[in-house]
């Protein structure tokens, strides 16, 4: 992996030194726009709305339009100036419970490794987090963003999960909740059979991703020649009002026989 960030991690007086990388990366089966009768690439010119003339990387700079129309221009010597405390630090502002941190907060995840002369705090840090219960809330700049950020442990490494900003968060205002609803009490209860029916051990390794499995076998058929026969569809969904109860009932011997499947083929096994 190659390292994205370095700097220090502020915990009161004690700096550490880290780098820091992505801890996450995207499997998707990566296009480019070609045109359909030979394959050749798409590419795109920058050229200026005003006069339709290509513009060179160098001349282009990041403008911000005023609501009258007009536009404010910003160069790269402007954004050297705004003050920036943590561009190089990433800044512990306070330890909360975990659970007290809406997921929905959560922007991208990334490593911390320590530099060899911060290796002693960074497990000091690490293991008082650790025993704490607690995450770290902090400030860190990234590609000149300052972001607000969770500081947790995982697999005894240090974790940077940048986090949205409050006024980012978007409310849910849906109408449609706000009527009176009756849902009876033994359809609560089955519900929580169905839910105690599909409960067990988080394990996302045997989950899979299979449009992607599908998505790549059609594109090494087609890059071999071989002739693409499309899956037999699903029958749609027609909408139609069905027995809630009778619907749970059946969803709950379903999960039980799936269950019963799985156990009996790894007893097999």
């Amino acid at each position: 992996m190659r390292s994205i960030w370095k700097g220090t991690v502020s915990f009161g007086l004690v700096t550490i030194p880290v780098k820091l990388y992505s801890a996450t990366e995207e499997r998707d089966v990566a296009f480019h726009q070609v045109r359909r009768s030979d394959g050749s690439r798409i590419k795109y010119k920058r050229v200026a709305a005003a006069d339709g003339e290509e513009v060179p990387y160098a001349e282009i700079a990041k403008g911000f339009e005023l609501p009258t129309g007009e536009t404010v221009v910003l160069t790269d010597e402007d954004f050297a100036d705004l003050p920036l405390t943590t561009q190089k630090t990433v800044d512990v502002l306070q330890f909360v419970p975990l659970e007290e941190v809406d997921p929905i907060y959560f922007a991208r995840s990334y490593y911390l490794e320590p530099d060899k002369t911060g290796l002693k705090p960074y497990v000091l840090l690490r293991e008082a987090l650790a025993d704490s219960g607690r995450v770290a809330i902090v400030k860190v700049a990234l590609r000149q963003r300052e972001s607000l950020a969770c500081l947790r442990v995982r697999d005894d490494v240090l974790v940077l999960e940048t986090m949205l900003w409050p006024d980012e968060i978007r409310e849910a205002d849906f109408s449609v909740l706000d009527g009176e609803v009756d849902v009876k009490p033994a359809e609560v209860k089955m519900a929580q059979s169905l839910i105690d029916a599909l409960s067990g051990d988080f394990d996302p390794t045997q989950f899979t991703d299979e449009y992607r499995a599908a998505l790549e076998s059609l594109i090494e058929a087609k890059a071999e020649g071989h002739a693409v026969v499309a899956p037999v569809a699903a029958e749609a969904d027609t909408g139609a009002v069905v027995d809630l109860m009778a619907a749970l009932r059946a969803s709950v011997e379903a999960a039980k026989k799936a269950r019963k499947s799985g156990s009996d083929a790894a007893a097999a096994g």
